[in-house]
């Protein structure tokens, strides 16, 4: 990728007069050798992968482990026969993202956006919006070109992975690129669109990678939840005008420094936080892990 900065592209746009979407699709293109066509229909079919994701969910499943499943299946029972405090579209947002990570879990085909573990994060704002028609294909390519870009500036300046940076990297990064795509689909510009990532990537600095049993299920699958609502808060901030007191790319910075900073113990190595808890350790045991 051309650009090492969400600064970078929201000049490129400026300097071009082209939305955020479109300074990424041209990069794209640039980068690959390929026409805007082949680009898109690239876009396309991660776009129809994640949306047949979605709809391959089987709610009776559990994971070889049995640690997480059904639970996708129950909060939408619940939405559809209860009043959830959070109202129906987020309860609607919280389904699917528990859904998602379920199937990666239960090991069928989901879109790593930008990891597995974070993959029930991005389809968990945008799959709702679709199937209510609220959007339609063409615009949820473009956010999803929107977050693509968000994510590789991520990935260059600091870090995507939970063994690299913890679980801030992962659905915090997540949530970034979330936050970044619901404000297009809003009609936000590029400044809120940035804006909206740094918050949401503020908002879980320091999170960190503590898969029980070194699974990236519990507490992997309901962390995507919170990734996806903290990703509409964002955006609704973005969109209110309210911005980072830090600027975008420094609150990239300051996730890297902290990713760093944390012991190994919290990455992924499954030896701390939740995952040297006993009920945990118990777990690991049971599983001969």
């Amino acid at each position: 990728m051309a650009y090492q900065s969400l600064q970078e592209i929201i000049e490129a746009g400026e300097i071009q007069k082209i939305p955020f979407w479109k300074v990424i699709l041209l990069d794209d293109m640039n980068e690959r050798s390929v026409a805007m066509e082949d680009s898109i229909q690239t876009m396309e079919k991660m776009w129809r992968a994640m949306a047949d994701a979605s709809d391959a969910y089987d709610g009776s499943l559990l994971s070889h482990s049995g640690l997480v499943g059904k639970t996708g299946a129950q909060m939408e029972t619940y939405r559809q026969n209860e009043t959830p405090l959070c109202g129906d579209f987020m309860a609607q947002v919280i389904a699917q993202a528990l859904q998602m990570g379920e199937s990666n879990a239960c090991m069928k085909r989901i879109v790593a956006a930008p990891t597995a573990g974070a993959c029930g994060v991005l389809p968990a704002v945008l799959i709702p919006l679709y199937k209510t028609g609220e959007v339609t294909d063409e615009q949820v390519i473009e956010a999803l070109y929107v977050s693509a870009g968000i994510g590789q500036v991520i990935a260059s300046r600091a870090f995507i992975a939970g063994a690299a940076g913890g679980c801030q990297a992962e659905i915090g990064s997540a949530s970034s690129m979330a936050a970044g795509a619901l404000v297009h689909l809003r009609g936000g510009d590029a400044q809120q669109i940035c804006q909206a990532a740094a918050m949401a990537l503020k908002n879980l600095l320091g999170l960190v990678c503590d898969p029980v049993a070194g699974l990236v299920e519990i507490p992997c699958v309901k962390r995507n939840v919170i990734g996806a609502v903290n990703a509409l808060s964002c955006a609704d901030m973005a969109l209110a005008g309210i911005t980072s007191r830090i600027p975008p790319d420094q609150v990239i910075d300051a996730m890297k420094e902290i990713g760093e900073s944390m012991h190994v113990s919290l990455r992924e190595t499954g030896e701390g936080g939740v995952a040297n808890t006993p009920a945990a350790k118990t777990i690991r045991e049971k599983l001969g892990m």
